[in-house]
Order: C-alpha cells, then structure tokens, then sequence
C-alpha cells in the first residue's frame, strides 16, 4: 500500500504526464476549425492587406481556412479587446499594431480595457514598418540638416501632420522635435490621405506617414521624401536617407510595427505552431516581396525575442509620452 506522501508525488507526476500529453495533442491538432485574423483597422488599408497576404500563406501551411475579420475603432481596442475575450485556443489572433499593444496604455492609462502585456500573447513580430517624413515641395529645405537648421530660426512655425495623437507617426515628431532641440506644432488627421493632400497644397508643411500611402505622392513629384525613420534606410526606399544619417541624430529610431498576437492563455505549444507556421510564411520570397510593397519588412521573431522587442519598444514610447506630456482623449 502507497504511503499518503509517495501517492501524493505519484499523483502528481500522473497528473503532469497528462497535462503535458494532452498540450502535445492540442499542439498536434491545432488547428481543428477556422483561424480568424482580427484587424483593429478598417479593410483596403495596409494593415488590411498585410494580414490578407499572410492568411494566404498560413492557409496552405496549417491546412486550414483563415479569415480576415476588420474591428476597427476607440485606436484599435476595439479589435485587440475582441480578441482578448476569444477561446484561448489558438483559433483567434490579433494582427496588432504598436498603437494597441505597445503605446495605449500610456495614453490611456485605466481607461483601457485589457492589458496587452497580460492580456496577449506575443506570437512573433510580422513586419517593422518605416514611416517617411514628406515635405510640402516649396519648403526650402533639401534634407534633415536644412531642416533643422530652418525650424531652429522659426520656433514653432512649421507644422507636421500625422495620423492621430498618440500614434507611432506622432512619437515620430515628437521625438525628432526633442532630440533636434526644434518646436514643431502637430496637426492630427483619421488618415493619410487627407493629410498628404494637405502636405501638397502646403496647408501644412510636413508629414510623418507610412510609405505604402506616401509613394505614390513621392513618385509623382507632389511631395518630397526627406527620410525615414528607421536606424537604417529602407530596402524598399534606398535612395531615401534615414533621420539618423545626420549625425547629431544619429540615435534616431522609430518605427511603426506589427506583430501577432493571440489570447493569454493560449497554450505554449500551439503558440509555438504558430510562430513556426508564420515564421515559415514570412520567408517565402512571394510574401516578403509583396510586403515591401506595401512599405513592410518582414522580421519574425522568437517568442522570446518578441516579448524582449515588445519591452524595449514600450520603454521608448513611455519616455516619448512621457516628455511631451502626450494624453488621449
């Protein structure tokens, strides 16, 4: 007859045997039903097209159908909150942005919903997407330096448009104005359109936008590209120098990202799957090149090395929100 402590520990060891077959078979079936893709964002857009192209790919490496879904609204809460309340199952993700799962909860502070940080599981960084700051073509400015140099002499006169307040494009300016000791006034628009064709007739004088909906503004010779804001230039745009190639900024760097995301709880090895099947698709020369066209660089990512980026990123935004005493309303 067992002793009470050796049934207690036999009891034990059984029960994690069974814990840990029955992930491995959730790992090896998954994924039974269709997976849906949440975008926190309106469908045409980029975000849109990206998550597209990406369920094509996964179609054929998980053998299973997968959806687009477009929730967007309150900044992309919306959809991040909606996915936070699915099945921790594996069979609804997120295709967040920075915004949702990385600088809301600065902005917002207890106003929000969920907790990205506790709320998602970070699946894999997808793409880093560079913004480019386009200028009016009448400003008599070549590059970075001239810029500086004439914003220096007009405090607080020229204006930058951007997507929103508190968005990555914003941080853009806002950290571009701080570390080029400049004063820039910020014009917020609900899109890049709006904004761009202001750019254009000169109602403002610059924009921190995403290249996918500069380009076709840059090529036609309406505005004119003066960097990106990544630490290097874009593959997509090499003839476009980064910020940081002036060198009293060259500790410049800013991007927009995206990256997926599932439920908390989630089991490991069906995340695991997951990053595997998406790392798989990030690699496939027809999907990287159709995600450089929409101004993304694909960037897969370890679990790991996701949660690490997800950290550092959100201390950068912190210190930016912080020193410009950014809030949403």
């Amino acid at each position: 007859m067992l002793t009470s402590r050796r049934f207690i520990v036999l009891s034990g060891l059984m029960a994690s045997a069974g814990l840990l077959t029955s992930t491995q078979v959730a790992a090896q079936e998954f994924p039974t039903k269709t997976i849906t893709i949440v975008v926190p964002f309106s469908a045409g857009g980029g975000v849109d097209a990206m998550a597209r192209l990406l369920a094509e790919k996964l179609r054929v490496s998980l053998k299973q159908s997968v959806l687009v879904d477009n929730k967007p609204g309150a900044s992309g809460m919306l959809g991040a909150a909606a996915v936070v309340k699915a099945a921790p199952d594996g069979h609804t993700l997120l295709l967040g942005s920075a915004g949702e799962t990385a600088i809301n909860p600065f902005l917002y502070k207890g106003r929000m919903q969920y907790s990205p940080a506790k709320d998602l599981a970070p699946i894999t960084l997808v793409t880093r997407v560079p913004n480019v700051l386009v200028a009016n073509p009448a400003l008599p400015v070549k590059n970075i330096a001239e810029l500086v140099e004439y914003a220096k002499k007009k405090p607080g006169e020229l204006t930058y448009a951007t997507s929103g307040v508190g968005n990555a494009q914003h941080l853009n300016g806002e950290l571009f104005a701080s570390m080029a000791g400049i004063k820039m006034t910020h014009v917020p628009y609900k899109g890049a359109s709006g904004q761009l064709v202001d750019v254009v007739s000169g109602t403002v004088d610059l924009s921190f936008v995403s290249m996918a909906g500069a380009n076709p503004f840059i090529k036609g010779g309406r505005v004119k590209a003066l960097a990106v804001t990544s630490a290097q230039r874009a593959s997509f745009a090499p003839d476009i120098p980064a910020i940081a190639e002036y060198k009293p900024l060259a500790a410049y760097n800013l991007d927009n990202w995206f990256g997926l995301f599932a439920p908390a709880g989630t089991p490991a090895a069906v995340q695991a799957k997951l990053n595997a099947a998406v790392t798989q698709a990030l690699q496939d020369p027809d999907l990287a090149k159709r995600l450089l066209e929409q101004g993304g660089e694909p960037a897969p990512m370890t679990q790991q090395a996701f949660r690490d980026f997800i950290k550092a990123e959100s201390a950068k935004y912190k210190r930016i929100v912080e020193a410009a005493k950014i809030t949403a309303e």
